[in-house]
This record gives C-alpha cells, sequence and structure tokens, in this order.
C-alpha cells in the first residue's frame, strides 16, 4: 500500500468520524438519562460501551480501507462500468477534505503524537514518585490493614507526595496509593483513612485499566466533544462506585462524606478546582452520600443528546447523496471509468461459495478528480449481503480515470456491476 493510500484512508476514517461519534454520543446520552435511576455500575457499563463504540467503529472502517479482505475462495467475475453516473459539485465539502487530507491527517497525528507523549509523561512521573516520594511505616500499616478489609491479596503500597491535590490510585499489578502531604499534616487520621478506603475501592475494581484505556481512547479521538464528554461521564460513575463501596466497608457513609468536604476545603484553600483527582465533583459525590436518592430527570440532561443527534445529523447531511446532481442539458459529461488493471478482484466469501449463491451487485462509487473513491453506495444488491460487501471492498481500491464536464474534471458518481459466478 502506498503512502498516499494510507493517508487517504486515515484520513476518511477521522473525517467520518465526525458524524459517527456525534451518533454514538447521542445514543449514549439518551441511554443515560433513561437509566438516571439505575446503579452507577450500569450507567457506567453503557458510558463504557458507548466508549468503546467510538474506538471499534472508526478502527473497523480503518482496517475495512486498508485490507477489503472478507474471505477467501474462487469463481469467475465479470465487471461492467459507467452504467449512470452523478455530477457533483467541485466545491463540496468532499472535495474540500479531499484537497486537506494530508493536512488533516498531518494535524490529527501532532496532536495525537503530543497526547500520547503527556501520557507517557505522566505514568513515568507516577513511576518516579512511586520509587523516591516519602514512605510512612503508620500509614502503609493502615492501608495494608484496609487493604486485607476489602479482601486485597497483592500489596499496595502508600507514597506521600507534595506536590500533589488529593489521593491518586495507579498501577495494576503493584497498586500504589500516592497521598498529598497536606492531606496528612492537615487532615484527621479518621477522614483521610475514608480516603483511603476510597482509593483501595478503585484497586479492587481494576479501574486503574479502564482509565489507561480512556486515556488511549482520549488521545486518538481527541477532536471530538462526544470522546470527551462520555469519558468524563465514566469518571463520574466510577467515583460514584467507589464512594458506595468504600462506604460499605467502612460502614459509615457521613464520615466519607466528611472527609470529602474537607478535601474540598483544603482544595478550594490551595486555589485548587473542587474536583477530584480520578473525576467528579465532590460536592455531588457528598450529596450522593448522605442522600443517596435518585436524580431527577431535567431539561439540563437532553441537551446533550439533541446537541449530539443534531451534530451528526449535519455530518450525514454532507455525506455525499447517491442521487445524480443535474447539470446544465448543453454541459459534456464524461463519466469516470474504472481501470480494470488497478483493480483488485474480489475475493469470494467462503460460505457464500459453500452454498453456490450467484447475483450481480451495483455499486456507487463517488470519484474525485484525482480518480480516487471518496465514498461508496450499494445501488442493487446481489441478494446476498457478503458477496455486496466483498465486492465494494475490492471495488473501492480501484483507479478511475476522472469524470469531466466540459473537459474540466469534476467530482462524480458512476456505477459499476459485479457478477458473482462460482463456477
Amino acid at each position: 500500500m502506498s503512502a498516499f493510500e494510507l493517508v487517504n484512508s486515515i484520513g476518511w476514517t477521522l473525517v467520518h468520524f465526525s458524524w459517527q461519534g456525534a451518533l454514538i454520543g447521542a445514543q449514549t446520552a439518551l441511554a443515560l438519562a433513561f437509566l438516571r435511576k439505575a446503579r452507577p455500575e450500569t450507567r457506567y457499563l453503557v458510558a463504557c460501551i458507548g466508549l468503546l463504540l467510538c474506538l471499534a467503529w472508526p478502527a473497523t472502517e480503518l482496517f475495512g480501507r486498508l485490507t477489503g479482505d472478507t474471505g477467501a475462495g474462487g469463481g469467475f467475475a465479470i465487471v461492467l462500468a459507467g452504467a449512470a453516473a452523478g455530477v457533483t459539485h467541485d466545491s463540496g465539502w468532499s472535495s474540500l477534505f479531499e484537497r486537506n487530507l494530508a493536512w488533516i491527517v498531518g494535524a490529527w497525528a501532532l496532536c495525537a503524537l503530543f497526547l500520547a507523549l503527556r501520557m507517557i509523561a505522566g505514568l513515568l512521573w507516577v513511576q518516579r514518585a512511586a520509587s523516591n516520594e516519602g514512605h510512612d511505616p503508620a500509614w502503609q500499616a493502615r492501608i495494608e490493614r484496609l487493604a486485607t478489609q476489602f479482601g486485597l491479596s497483592r500489596p499496595v503500597r502508600l507514597r506521600i507526595v507534595r506536590e500533589l491535590s488529593s489521593p491518586v490510585t495507579a498501577g495494576w499489578w503493584r497498586p500504589v496509593v500516592l497521598v498529598p502531604a497536606s492531606l496528612v499534616t492537615s487532615m484527621p487520621p479518621h477522614l483521610l483513612e475514608a480516603l483511603l478506603a476510597h482509593e483501595l475501592a478503585h484497586v479492587q475494581r481494576h479501574d486503574y485499566l479502564v482509565n489507561l484505556l480512556q486515556n488511549v481512547i482520549e488521545s486518538l479521538l481527541f477532536y471530538h466533544p462526544a470522546v470527551w464528554w462520555i469519558s468524563r461521564r465514566i469518571r463520574v460513575e466510577r467515583e460514584q462506585i467507589a464512594d458506595s463501596i468504600a462506604a460499605r466497608q467502612l460502614g459509615e457513609p457521613r464520615r466519607l462524606a466528611l472527609a470529602l468536604s474537607e478535601l474540598e476545603k483544603l482544595q478550594f484553600s490551595n486555589h485548587h478546582l473542587a474536583q477530584a483527582a480520578n473525576g467528579g465533583d465532590l460536592m455531588s459525590r457528598i450529596k450522593q452520600l448522605v442522600r443517596p436518592d435518585t436524580e431527577a430527570l431535567n431539561w439540563k440532561a437532553a441537551i446533550p443528546v439533541l446537541g449530539f443527534a443534531l451534530a451528526g445529523l449535519a455530518g450525514c447531511a454532507q455525506t455525499p447523496a447517491s442521487n445524480p446532481v443535474s447539470v446544465k442539458p448543453d454541459s459534456i459529461v464524461n463519466i469516470p471509468v474504472a481501470q480494470f488493471d488497478s483493480c483488485e478482484r474480489p475475493k469470494y466469501p467462503a460460505e457464500a461459495l459453500a452454498r453456490d449463491i450467484q447475483g450481480t451487485v451495483t455499486l456507487g462509487f463517488l470519484v474525485s478528480t484525482k480518480g480516487v473513491v471518496l465514498d461508496t453506495t450499494l445501488r442493487k444488491s446481489s441478494g446476498d449481503t457478503s458477496l455486496d460487501e466483498a465486492a465494494r471492498m475490492a471495488l473501492a481500491k480501484c483507479t478511475f480515470t476522472p469524470g469531466t464536464v466540459n473537459g474540466k474534471p469534476t467530482e462524480q458518481w458512476t456505477e459499476v456491476q459485479y457478477v458473482w459466478v462460482s463456477k
């Protein structure tokens, strides 16, 4: 695969995720609104599924663009091109994106690299803090007793760090809890112990691994607001779950609520925002511990749903239509023509070949002014989805002679038929 094809595949995957992510965000927001009375664990699972879909959808699309392999088999095929065509204006969104795909991919790669380096720097800082920061035998003994109470078999280390605003848990195989030095010196021991119980709940649930995956997805898809919104909801629900587990182990929800209240005061006195290091507004967490009543639905819950839905519809509206756009009657139009020597022969899906399924599929291809396929659509099915998809994935890699209008290369739709014959 050439560098041009790689950039083209990555670029269109990034562009298409602008509306795909909005649709996922709208569906996730709607599900969370309906589940407002459910347990935090349920909302957490829904948000995690939404974030994983944000990664899986573009990853699947990119894999398909890069490979196009859908199976193995043999067979005989006939290809016909130019059955119909449609002209699109060269000044449309697709043409704009096409001309700037290299810049889009380059900017995305630089930003993703920066975020990845920042994440790596954070991991190195935690590793250094775990190795070099202060030890306190008394508090180490306390956290070991708490870990036994939580049923943790792995040893949990405790380190006291100066430059930190709230406790942080890191590591999976060798977990470590970093505690701000200001908390050790200023917070009553029984309240600090409640905060440590909250951190041990994260260790028990292996939340560090989920948070690490969140950071990876945020680094790759940083440009989409839906990714950040869903990721924030995951952190909010995760903190409530950890609060619930810690309060249950301590047997004193109000003790943990008081500890969070003291943490909020210390953060404000040190000019920090009142937000825990792992996510979640402290005041809302305190209210949930003191009054664990269900959250009432209000109009603010509809804002993410409507916002992401409108963004998704707007993105879909920018997808090139499969219907032809009319041109002036006196225009001389030459439709794009596939250069068949550049085409990869579609591979007969094994199951369809075994069942002797045959048929003719008609596909529409939006061809750029450079002869590259920008988009595809199914005009007429062969009767079997595996045959349709195998033909689409392979023929989308063909190089076309660009279409012209009055001698000027123009972005156009053209049709290609592929006949599947098993014998």
